[in-house]
């Protein structure tokens, strides 16, 4: 199964408990921990897409940028041990251009550290937008002289393989321009729970409701 996750609802925890919006993004990456561990130990998961950056945040607060790059250093930095203890590959989707040098280079080392990992990959989607996505693989088959179809679009794009079971957390009802062409016929949970509150045993109780749909894939 590949599960992806849209992580929404933190600075929103944050202000309910009268903090500062950086301090819901400390607590979500706490659960971006706990949630891919579990789906480690889940053998139907094979691939863990999550949502951390978009093309779009970079219009936040600079001060609120900056805070969740430094915070990605430090996740990955950290996280490292558990993608090793766990079995987990490591990789990225969208464009790292834009970030810091000693953030591509701690992002690049993870990836090499951890590329024979089976278990579970977990995938970041870091300055990452599906229509840039998309309109990167029809300009590399039109540099490339190949044919555009489908299955030739599909295999150029940052990832290929199509979503199953689609997740949003706080409330908000909408794909937020994520994995777009890899979503036309995922099944798609939405939860009123902001991501910090967000839990395994949820997370659990989606999957066994999504064993309950008929995915039908347009037929009858």
């Amino acid at each position: 199964m590949h599960l992806a996750i849209i992580m929404d609802g933190n600075g929103r925890w944050a202000k309910k408990r009268g903090l500062k919006r950086v301090e819901g993004h400390k607590k979500g990456a706490e659960v971006v921990r706990e949630i891919t561990t579990y789906c480690a130990k889940n053998e139907e998961i094979s691939i863990l897409t999550l949502y951390a950056f978009s093309t779009e945040n970079w219009k936040r607060p600079k001060m609120e940028v900056e805070f969740l790059m430094k915070l990605l250093d430090s996740y990955l930095e950290k996280e490292l041990e558990t993608y090793l203890k766990n079995d987990i590959k490591f990789e990225i989707i969208g464009d790292i251009s834009k970030f810091s040098d000693k953030l591509k280079k701690r992002i690049e080392t993870t990836k090499e550290k951890t590329k024979n990992n089976k278990r579970l990959t977990q995938v970041l989607a870091l300055n990452y937008g599906s229509k840039n996505e998309i309109t990167r693989a029809v300009k590399k088959l039109i540099n490339n002289k190949e044919e555009i179809t489908e299955e030739n679009i599909q295999k150029n794009l940052d990832l290929s393989r199509d979503v199953d079971l689609l997740i949003r957390t706080s409330g908000e009802i909408r794909l937020s321009n994520f994995l777009l062409w890899q979503c036309a016929y995922a099944e798609m949970f939405f939860t009123n729970t902001l991501w910090p509150d967000f839990t395994k045993e949820e997370l659990d109780k989606i999957i066994k409701n999504f064993h309950k749909r008929e995915r039908r894939f347009g037929g009858i």
